[in-house]
């Protein structure tokens, strides 16, 4: 399956590669955040640079990654925690929020032009009913977007750092994940056709990176570890293609 590769300088509907990296919502973006921003470059990569209308954000939370990445569209995020109904990014013009269970949505049949599903996935313990009813409200030919770990996602990525990380067991209870990822043949499976197209990230030289972040050590010293990094960790980042191996993947699977 063929994946994206760039984002093309002619794109008018999704927001430009560059503003929506500059907009990273999570803290110290460029070091103890800069996995997010790796997050961001890959959904980037495999979103479509469609004229979307109606788009639904399945547990967006405080994040408003998809009102970043599409700002001309109508967004609409349900989530099931009814604290983020009043973070700023669900307070905008063109933002909705809506508290509410994935596994049962309040829309009706082909009611969005595209659902994003960024780290979700892994969360809902019935994750066929959520996908079946994303596919529900999603129009024909619309596009679901998906991220999630992947089969080479594990913390710590590297043996070497656990004394230093929480236990993995005990960083998926704290994240909320009740499994750990899929393989896009899983997802495949799980969607019932196959991906337009895909885009690792996260690999194994800035994953150290992301490790330190979420390490025991205190704030400043991950700090510190994480800006003595940053020439590896932009190095990598940098010639990181979106079929180069990594630990997470973003997806785009558009509906028959």
């Amino acid at each position: 399956m063929a994946t994206v590769v760039e984002t093309k300088k002619s794109e008018t509907h999704k927001e430009k590669l560059g503003n929506f990296l500059a907009r990273n919502p999570f803290g110290q973006p460029l070091t103890l955040g800069f996995f997010y921003r790796e997050k961001m470059r890959a959904i980037h990569r495999i979103s479509p640079d469609l004229p979307f209308k109606e788009i639904l954000e399945v547990g967006g939370g405080q994040g408003g990654l998809t009102s970043l990445l599409y700002p001309q569209a109508q967004i609409t995020n349900i989530d099931l925690d009814p604290k983020y109904a009043n973070v700023p990014c669900n307070q905008q013009e063109k933002v909705r929020f809506i508290c509410g269970d994935a596994t049962n949505l309040p829309f009706e049949n082909e009611s969005f032009d595209a659902v994003t599903m960024f780290d979700v996935l892994e969360h809902i313990p019935d994750h066929q009913k959520a996908v079946s009813e994303a596919l529900r409200v999603l129009k024909p030919k619309g596009f679901l977007l998906v991220s999630s770990p992947n089969e080479n996602w594990q913390f710590p990525y590297y043996g070497v750092m656990k004394p230093i990380c929480p236990p993995e067991a005990e960083v998926m209870a704290e994240w909320g994940h009740v499994r750990r990822g899929y393989t896009i043949d899983r997802l495949t499976d799980l969607i019932g056709f196959p991906y337009q197209s895909s885009a690792t990230f996260i690999n194994p030289l800035t994953v150290v990176c992301h490790d330190f972040a979420f390490s025991r050590l205190p704030r400043l010293m991950r700090l510190l570890f994480c800006t003595a990094l940053s020439p590896v960790t932009w190095t990598s980042y940098w010639r990181h293609k979106p079929d180069s191996l990594g630990t997470e993947t973003a997806s785009a699977w558009q509906k028959p």
